[in-house]
């Protein structure tokens, strides 16, 4: 089959209707789970670059905004409509020719976190869109057909109730799996280096052309009315454990991109406005001071800690001390960068104080401080 033209109109539009009808992509475990992976695979500057413009916000927490936004000029950003049966060829073209879908709004929003003329807030925003979309895109039933709605007018029954195709995918076959939040993004984390390196090498076109090669396959094998059985979970929750991991993996690759090399934006995460006079305000940070033991809790926040530094590490691009445990066993790193390097030669085994944003490196919580001012000796 040879498709010469194809208008736009017949495969990428939808009513507000349809719209309405589509579901939250891999549910809220399951976008979640996306934004946990990636974090843990994201560098130390991009992690903090990523801090910053989310304002102390986890990614996890901002997984799910874009479809709470319910902004019907965004609304078909999450998905993307062709008909079966394409060649890579012609899914290509297809999709090169659209717009206003999840590919197109993907390659917006990395736009927009390039652009040095927006304002952190238009930034903020696209930061939360990206993270949301890389996961739409790895749902197959995002990118599926038009006249069904993405699965959602396929009805089928499972664990005794009726649901949809499209919610199937969405969250029903993670659900029967019975894993909390914590151990999906655990559990479904196995890249290996070599996969790591072949996920993130793909383009968001591979991405979405896999999902449209998964979505053809479960079209192909389902009924109306059909009961979806054992089985059918079996052979395919792989298949979605897959997909959540390489969204997560690939996020992780696109925000190194965006921001390993960028200088990290000065945004307070939590802030107050106090009154300066009649018609002038400024900002200040609210600083809260906590334990070592407690910066886990605290990822994203601006914090001031206390305690005691076991062990360092020159790393030659920054010196990493631990404190509360030496290393691995380290309750909180400090990674020390650029002026404030020369004043870590003497840290080790000391008692500092150190003030920064907390971020997730890794599974561990880290400051990265690049001003001496953040440190002090006590």
């Amino acid at each position: 089959m040879k498709i010469t033209s194809i208008p736009r109109k017949t495969f990428f539009t939808c009513s507000l209707t349809a719209i309405t009808l589509l579901l939250a992509s891999w549910g809220f475990k399951g976008h979640r789970a996306v934004a946990s992976i990636a974090q843990k695979h994201l560098t130390s500057n991009t992690a903090y670059v990523v801090a910053a413009y989310l304002r102390g916000e986890r990614m996890a927490d901002v997984s799910t905004w874009a479809d709470e936004n319910r902004n019907p000029k965004t609304a078909p950003w999450h998905f993307l409509n062709l008909p079966l049966g394409l060649t890579h060829e012609q899914f290509v073209k297809a999709v090169t020719e659209s717009d206003n879908n999840v590919y197109s709004a993907i390659l917006k929003t990395e736009a927009q976190l390039k652009d040095k003329s927006l304002s952190t807030d238009e930034k903020n925003e696209a930061l939360k869109y990206l993270i949301h979309l890389v996961g739409d895109a790895h749902q197959p039933m995002h990118i599926s057909r038009k006249e069904d709605k993405g699965g959602n007018t396929i009805q089928v029954r499972f664990d005794g109730k009726g649901t949809n195709l499209h919610s199937l995918w969405d969250s029903k076959l993670i659900d029967h799996e019975g894993k909390s939040e914590a151990d999906i993004a655990k559990d479904y984390d196995t890249a290996t280096p070599a996969d790591i390196k072949k996920w993130q090498a793909d383009s968001p076109m591979e991405w979405i052309w896999e999902s449209y090669q998964i979505s053809s396959e479960l079209y192909a094998n389902i009924k109306s009315g059909q009961t979806i059985d054992e089985a059918y979970y079996n052979k395919y929750i792989p298949t979605i454990r897959k997909r959540i991991d390489q969204a997560g993996i690939r996020l992780a690759g696109e925000l190194n991109k965006l921001f390993n090399n960028e200088p990290v934006p000065q945004i307070s995460s939590t802030a107050q406005t106090i009154q300066s006079g009649p018609t002038t305000a400024q900002t200040v940070a609210v600083i809260t001071t906590i334990k070592a033991e407690e910066a886990k809790n605290n990822i994203g926040k601006t914090v001031t800690v206390n305690g005691k530094t076991y062990s360092s590490k020159d790393i030659g691009s920054m010196i990493l001390v631990n404190m509360g445990a030496a290393y691995p066993n380290q309750l909180l790193t400090i990674a020390i960068k650029g002026e404030a390097k020369a004043s870590a030669d003497s840290l080790e085994g000391k008692t500092i104080t150190v003030t920064g944003q907390l971020i997730n490196y890794k599974g561990k919580p880290e400051i990265i401080v690049t001003d001496p001012n953040q440190l002090k000796i006590q």
